[in-house]
């Protein structure tokens, strides 16, 4: 008779990111696995907490010893939005990574249950079983990078080509940076360029804290001596991920964020990378046609969730929020930029 190995079920439980050894073998493994995003490392949930106040709950699976699988895991509290546990929250991926996609989901919704929060959501990764599935709200963009600047800009479909050409010709200049007085620089742009969209900005610690766990670094592009545009983007594995980033009311008229862009392509090659990941955008929005016209293909995101009702409503495009959106509008950016960290916190 042939006996079969037996395989030891896989532990479940919840990562102490306090931990320093503990912290680091979970980004190691995050880092060796496919489908990974900067939204998987401990550095990210650290940062949300740290920035938005909100618990960081990294589930993990290990199996003798050794880590198998984890779910980055967000608890989200606020009194305009409501309770849910989110991987990942502030993010645009998440999941679970590498193995044991049920357990780790039947923990998480047990998590949930268990602290109040009617809801759990994930941003990506494989399904667990009877969650419900959402594809047709947000695409995601991402190609590789050309070889060399001339291939790059040959790479852009003929019309945006023509706007990257004449926004250098507008007396632009581009520089990189990561300290103390790049960020504050780049979060003036944010945060004007997000209340002209008609969105809360995010609390400023958020970004910093989030610049000091992780491989980040700010490009931004000024005109005259004054930043009209900036992006603070993630790099992970070869890819690099523009992030937060905007334009003030100048940029429009200079093409800022057209040379921003491509600046960012040059300057990630330079840097090693060989990917190029513009982020997602909600389908039918200007966003989307903006990295479509970029040279980019548009593919579906799926996004998988469970509650015990309704779920979470914190997209500004939803129609509920109309007024809300016009209104943030037209806010002095002052009063637009104390407020709005407080309310932005809790969409998570």
């Amino acid at each position: 008779m042939i006996h079969q190995p037996i395989t030891a079920p896989a532990i479940i439980r919840e990562g102490n990111l306090r931990d320093v050894s503990e912290a680091a073998r979970l980004d190691a493994f995050v880092r060796r696995s496919p489908g990974a995003t900067p939204f998987h490392l401990t550095g990210w949930s650290r940062a949300v907490e740290a920035g938005c106040k909100q618990r960081a709950r990294y589930l993990l699976a290990a199996r003798g010893g050794a880590i198998t699988g984890v779910l980055p895991l967000t608890e989200m509290r606020s009194p305009l939005f409501g309770r849910a546990l989110v991987s990942t929250a502030f993010g645009v991926g998440g999941g679970v990574l590498g193995e044991g996609v049920e357990e780790l989901a039947d923990a998480a919704w047990a998590l949930a249950r268990r602290l109040g929060c009617p809801s759990v959501e994930l941003r990506g990764g494989p399904g667990p079983s009877g969650w419900a599935g959402d594809d047709q709200t947000y695409v995601g963009f991402a190609r590789p990078l050309a070889a060399t600047e001339e291939a790059e800009l040959a790479a852009i479909p003929r019309k945006q080509r023509a706007e990257v050409r004449r926004a250098f010709g507008n007396d632009l200049e581009v520089a990189v940076g990561s300290d103390a007085k790049a960020l504050a620089e780049h979060y003036q742009v944010y945060a004007e360029s997000v209340r002209n969209l008609g969105t809360p900005v995010f609390p400023a610690g958020l970004l910093r804290t989030a610049a000091e766990l992780l491989d980040t670094d700010v490009l931004i592009v000024r005109h005259q001596g004054r930043a009209v545009a900036s992006v603070l983007s993630l790099y992970l594995d070869g890819t690099v991920y523009p992030y937060w980033g905007g334009g003030t009311d100048a940029a429009r008229g200079l093409r800022a964020n057209d040379a921003m862009y491509f600046a960012l392509m040059n300057h990630a090659r330079a840097r090693g990378c060989t990917r190029f990941d513009f982020g997602r955008s909600k389908v039918g929005t200007g966003a989307a046609a903006f990295k479509k016209n970029c040279g980019f293909t548009p593919e579906p995101l799926r996004y998988w969730s469970k509650s015990d009702g309704p779920a979470r409503a914190v997209n500004p495009l939803d129609p509920k929020y109309a007024l809300m959106v016009r209104t943030w509008k037209r806010l002095p950016l002052r009063l637009a930029n104390l407020a709005g960290p407080w309310i932005a916190r809790g969409l998570g």
